[in-house]
């Protein structure tokens, strides 16, 4: 069983940066992507970016593209998300997942390994 376990949230002004963390426990090949996902109050959850763990080969959404990275220490086995640039709609509650491809990344319904979340607000 696939378990994953986020921190680094908190509160940050526009035009800051914040670092989320996921460890990741009980990971199979079959659930080779770790990556996170975004929901706002009143939004549906989407994809931010994954990382596939076999290479290291990242994965970013357009929508934060140029602003956040994501990263993999193997040694840790802990995901990381470098967000910089912040800005007031990039609020929401961040979710780490585990998938095994980018397709099932993109649809949070086919997601069956999910993170408590974490909370991320940016104030303007």
């Amino acid at each position: 069983q696939v378990q994953l376990v986020e921190s680094g949230g908190g509160l940050v002004q526009a035009g800051g940066s914040l670092s989320l963390s996921c460890e990741v426990s009980g990971r199979t090949s079959s659930n080779n992507l770790v990556g996170w996902l975004r929901q706002a109050p009143g939004h549906e959850r989407e994809f931010v970016g994954a990382i596939r763990w076999s290479d290291g080969s990242p994965f970013i959404a357009d929508l934060v593209k140029g602003r956040f990275t994501i990263s993999r220490d193997t040694a840790k086995n802990t995901v990381s998300l470098q967000m910089n640039s912040l800005k007031p709609e990039d609020t929401a509650r961040y979710y780490c997942a585990a998938a095994n491809d980018v397709a099932t990344m993109n649809a949070p319904k086919r997601i069956r390994f999910w993170g408590q979340g974490t909370q991320v607000t940016v104030s303007s």
